[in-house]
C-alpha cells in the first residue's frame, strides 16, 4: 500500500428513535413533509442496512445544512427518509361499518363510518370526565400484562413473581401460511378515487399542508381519510415523511383552543410514530423505558397515558420476554434461606427455589410482531418436518467432498443450516447446489441483489457446465438462480403450488445478513413441508435496511448446525478485509498495487483525487476502466457525499445539461423502486412515458413524477446501497467530516467491495482504525431469539 492502511468507515448507525430535537427540521408550524430526506426519497432504506434501517445519508443531510456531516445526530432524519408508507400499518377506523353494510352506496357507508368514528371520539371524551384509571380499556391478558408492566416498573413486586404463571400452550403450526403479502414499489399509492382525493387536499388545505400530500394522505389513510383528519389531526403523522412537530401545526390549524400537548389523539399517534421510527432503525420493538423516554422528549406530558392508550387501540402491542440470553443454561435453581440453616439440600420434601429470571417489557407494531412469530412458527416447521431416519442422509455422502463436505454433512441431515464465510465462500452453496441437483431435488438459490445472482451463475456454470449457466434465467428445471425480490414477487423462481407453497426442495438464500424480519417470514412460510433452508452470508457486513436482524439472531441462537468456512478471501484486498473483520487494520503487501491509501487535507482535496483516480490513474495503472469502478462514500450529503461526488464524476465523464430531471442518456444510476433495495443501471433515454433506464440487463420505465423520489447517480454510492455487490475496483471516500459515521461493518463492507483494486481516499485519521477496533455493529431490540428458543432447544456450543 502507498501508505498504512485504515480500513474503511462503518455508516451511522441509528439506534432508538430519535427522542431529542432535531436539527435542520422544520419547526412545529411549518408545512409537513417539506423536509429534505422525507420518506419518498430514493436512498430510503439505503442509509443504514448493516446497522440500522436506512439511516446511511441521513447524518451527512442534516450535517449539511448545520455545517457538519456525518455526525451521529444526524441518523434520525436519513432514518424518517427511509420510512415506508404508513399505508401498510393503518386501516380506516370506518372500515368495520362499511364491511358489515355492503347494501349501503358508497357515500352513505362513508357517512356511517364517519358517524361511528365520531361516537367513538365522544365516548371517549364522556368517559375522561370521571375517575378513570389508564388502561381500563384493556381486558384479559392485555390487562393482566399492563397490570405486570405496572408493577415492575414501580419496583412493587419483583419481575419473576409479576410474571410467573402456568406455562403457555405451544402454538399449533398452521397447515397454510398465515399470509403471503407481495412485495409492492414504495412510495406508489395505491389508485384513489378522485372525489376522495380532493377532500383530503381541501382538509389539507385547510390546515394548512402542503395539497400535493394528498393522493398520499388518502392511500395512506383509506377510505374516510378527509374524515379521520379533521377527527384526529396527528392522524397526518402515519404519511410517510411527516413528523410531529409539522402534526402539531397541522392540528392546531384545524382544532384551535381545542389542541394541546395532553391530548390523547396526540400521545397516542406519537407513540405510534416513534414505533414505526424505531423500526426504520432496525428494532422490531423497543423497551417500556426507551419508549416513555422518547416521548417525554416530545413533549408527552403523561407517557404511561399514551402507550396505553396505543395499547388499548391496538396500535401497538406489549410483550414480555426473559433477559437470558439465547442459547444460555437456565439459572441454577435457588435455595432458600430456610434450607441452609436446615443444611438441607431442598427443605422437608427436597424442593428448590427457583432463581427469579428478570424480564424486560416490549412495546412493538403488530406487523412485525406477526412477522418475528410466524418466521418462528415456520423455521420450526423447517426443522421438524424433516423426515427423520429414512436413509436419505446416506445418499448425500459421496457428494460430500472438498471445502463444501462439512456443508453438504449437515443439509443432508437437518432441515435447517447455516452457513458463514466471505465471497470466496459461496464455491461451497455452489457444491451443495450441484451435489443436491444430482440426486434429483429441486433446487432454488436467491441472493439479496442481481449482481449476486450474476456472480453465483457464474459459480455453478463452472461446476455445472451450460446447463448451470441456464439456471440464472430460470431455465433449468432442477435449479434457478433469482433474487429475493424476484423469488417472493413471483417474478422470478420456480413457480408456487395449488397450497401457494414453493416447487422447491432446496433453498439456499445467500446474502442472508440482508434479510429482514418480514421478508424471512415470507420465505419462511412458502416452504413446503420436507425442504430444506440454508441461509449463507458474512455476519461481518452490514445487517438488513429493514428492522430485524435474523441471520445474527439465528446464528446467537444456535438452534441448528452452523459451518463457517475456512476459505479465505484471496490477494491483499482479501487480506485487508479479513483483518478488519476481526478488528485489525493491517498493513498488507501490494505488490501489483491491489491497495493504494491517498492522504488528503479536506474535501476539496478528496473530490479531485476521487475523479482523478475514477477517470485516469486506475484506468492508466491497474488497467480497469471507469465504468467497472464504484465510488463508495458513508453519505449522501456533505462536503464530499454521494451528491457532490456524482455531479463531480457527471461533469467528468458523462457531462450534459441534464435535460431530464438532471439526467442525460449514459449516465449511472442507483434505481430505489423500494425501501432498502436499490438496483443500478444506465439511463437509456427519456420521453412522454418517463425516464427509459436499464437496470440488471431489464428496462425499466420510471414514471416522470417518480423520478426524483427513485432515482439518484450511480457513480458514488454509500455502503448500504453497495452492499451484495462487488466491482473490480472501488474507490472508498472517506472525508473529514464523516469521522463519526465510521463503524467495523461499515469499513469492512465498503473495503469488501472491490474484487482487485481497492484505493481509499483517506481524510479521517486515526478515526478509521478506531472504528474498526472499537466500534461494533449496533445492537437492534428484536424478539427473534426467546421466539425461535422457545420452540426449537437450542444446540449445546
Amino acid at each position: 500500500m502507498t501508505t498504512e492502511p485504515s480500513a474503511a468507515a462503518e455508516e451511522a448507525e441509528p439506534g432508538t428513535p430519535d427522542a431529542g430535537p432535531e436539527s435542520g427540521t422544520p419547526g412545529a408550524g411549518d408545512q409537513p413533509g417539506t423536509e429534505a430526506g422525507g420518506g419518498a426519497s430514493p436512498d430510503a432504506g439505503e442509509g443504514d442496512a448493516g446497522e440500522g434501517h436506512a439511516a446511511e445519508g441521513d447524518a451527512a443531510d442534516t450535517a449539511e445544512g448545520s455545517g457538519s456531516s456525518g455526525s451521529p445526530g444526524g441518523e434520525a432524519t436519513e432514518t424518517a427518509a427511509g420510512t415506508e408508507t404508513a399505508a401498510e400499518a393503518t386501516g380506516s377506523p370506518g372500515e368495520g361499518v362499511a364491511e358489515g353494510a355492503v347494501q349501503l352506496s358508497e357515500a352513505e357507508a362513508e357517512l356511517a363510518a364517519q358517524r361511528e368514528l365520531r361516537e367513538r371520539i365522544e365516548r371517549r371524551k364522556a368517559e375522561k370526565e370521571g375517575p378513570v384509571l389508564a388502561g381500563t380499556a384493556l381486558s384479559g391478558k392485555a390487562a393482566d400484562l399492563l397490570a405486570a408492566v405496572r408493577a415492575v416498573e414501580s419496583g412493587e413486586k419483583p419481575s419473576a413473581s409479576v410474571f410467573s404463571g402456568p406455562e403457555p400452550t405451544p402454538r399449533r403450526v398452521a397447515q397454510e401460511p398465515a399470509r403471503r403479502p407481495q412485495p409492492v414499489p414504495s412510495g406508489a399509492p395505491a389508485s384513489m378515487a378522485s372525489e376522495s382525493v380532493e377532500a383530503v387536499r381541501a382538509v389539507l388545505v385547510r390546515g394548512g399542508a402542503p395539497e400535493t400530500l394528498a393522493p398520499q394522505t388518502a392511500a395512506t389513510l383509506g377510505e374516510g381519510a378527509d374524515g379521520q383528519l379533521r377527527e384526529d389531526p396527528w392522524q397526518l403523522l402515519r404519511v410517510a415523511g411527516v413528523r410531529p412537530e409539522q402534526a402539531d401545526g397541522f392540528a392546531r390549524a384545524l382544532l384551535g383552543a381545542e389542541c394541546g400537548p395532553d391530548d390523547e389523539r396526540r400521545g397516542r399517534a406519537v407513540t405510534v410514530w416513534l414505533l414505526e421510527q424505531a423500526a426504520v432503525a432496525g428494532h422490531t420493538a423497543l423497551e417500556a423505558a426507551a419508549l416513555h423516554a422518547a416521548l417525554a422528549q416530545r413533549s408527552v406530558p403523561d407517557p404511561d397515558a399514551a402507550v396505553q392508550s396505543a395499547l388499548a387501540e391496538g396500535d401497538a402491542l406489549v410483550f414480555q420476554d426473559a433477559l437470558d440470553e439465547p442459547g444460555s443454561t437456565p439459572p441454577a435453581p435457588r435455595r432458600s434461606e430456610e434450607d441452609d440453616t436446615q443444611g438441607g439440600a431442598g427443605g422437608e420434601d427436597g424442593e428448590e427455589v427457583e432463581e427469579a429470571r428478570p424480564v424486560r417489557v416490549l412495546i412493538g407494531l403488530e406487523r412485525y410482531a406477526l412477522a418475528e412469530e410466524s418466521l418462528a412458527d415456520g423455521l420450526a416447521r423447517v426443522v421438524n418436518s424433516l423426515p427423520k431416519e429414512d436413509g436419505a442422509a446416506a445418499a448425500w455422502e459421496p457428494a460430500a467432498t472438498g471445502s463444501a463436505a462439512g456443508l453438504i454433512r449437515a443439509v443432508a441431515g437437518h432441515g435447517l443450516v447455516l452457513h458463514t464465510g466471505g465471497e470466496a465462500s459461496r464455491a461451497e452453496p455452489a457444491a451443495l447446489v450441484a451435489a443436491a441437483r444430482s440426486l434429483g431435488l429441486r433446487v432454488c438459490a436467491a441472493a439479496h441483489h442481481p449482481d449476486g445472482r450474476r456472480r453465483f451463475a457464474e459459480l455453478l456454470a463452472g461446476a455445472g457446465g451450460q446447463e448451470a449457466r441456464e439456471a440464472s434465467e430460470g431455465g433449468h428445471p432442477d435449479a434457478v438462480v433469482v433474487t429475493v425480490a424476484g423469488l417472493l414477487s413471483g417474478e422470478e423462481g420456480p413457480g408456487r403450488d395449488r397450497d401457494g407453497m414453493l416447487r422447491t426442495d432446496l433453498l439456499v438464500v445467500l446474502d442472508a445478513p440482508q434479510l429482514d424480519i418480514e421478508n424471512a417470514a415470507m420465505l419462511a412460510e412458502s416452504l413446503p413441508d420436507g425442504a430444506r433452508l440454508v441461509l449463507s452470508g458474512d455476519p461481518g457486513v452490514l445487517w438488513s435496511a429493514g428492522p430485524g436482524r435474523v441471520f445474527a439472531d439465528l446464528l446467537a441462537a444456535r438452534v441448528c448446525p452452523q459451518i463457517a468456512s475456512r476459505t479465505p478471501d484471496p490477494g491483499p484486498v482479501g487480506e485487508l478485509v479479513s483483518g478488519i473483520g476481526i478488528g485489525e487494520l493491517n498493513q498488507v503487501e501490494a505488490p501489483g498495487k491491489e491497495v493504494v491509501i491517498i492522504p488528503v487535507r479536506d474535501a476539496g482535496e478528496a473530490i479531485h483525487r476521487t475523479v482523478q483516480l475514477v477517470a485516469d490513474s486506475v484506468p492508466r495503472a491497474i488497467g480497469i476502466p471507469a465504468e467497472q469502478t464504484q465510488v463508495i462514500t458513508p453519505g449522501h450529503g456533505g462536503a464530499a457525499g454521494t451528491r457532490v461526488l456524482n455531479a463531480a464524476l457527471k461533469e467528468r465523464l458523462n457531462p450534459g445539461p441534464g435535460r431530464f430531471g438532471g439526467f442525460d442518456p449514459g449516465d449511472r444510476i442507483a434505481y430505489s423502486a423500494a425501501p432498502g433495495r436499490s438496483v443500478l443501471g444506465q439511463v437509456v433515454k427519456a420521453d412522454a412515458a418517463g425516464l427509459h433506464l436499464e437496470c440488471a440487463g431489464a428496462p425499466v420505465v420510471v414514471p416522470k413524477e417518480r423520478v426524483e423520489q427513485t432515482v439518484r447517480h450511480g457513480w458514488a454510492l454509500t455502503a448500504h446501497q453497495a452492499v451484495g455487490v462487488r466491482w473490480p475496483a472501488a474507490v472508498v471516500v472517506l472525508p473529514g467530516d464523516a469521522a463519526q459515521a465510521l463503524s467495523r461493518p461499515w469499513v469492512y463492507t465498503a473495503f469488501g467491495r472491490a474484487d482487485r483494486h481497492l484505493s481509499v481516499v483517506h481524510g479521517v485519521e486515526q478515526a478509521l482504525p478506531h472504528a474498526v477496533a472499537e466500534i461494533p455493529a449496533k445492537p437492534r431490540t428484536t424478539r427473534l431469539p426467546s421466539l425461535i428458543t422457545a420452540q426449537i432447544p437450542p444446540t449445546p456450543a
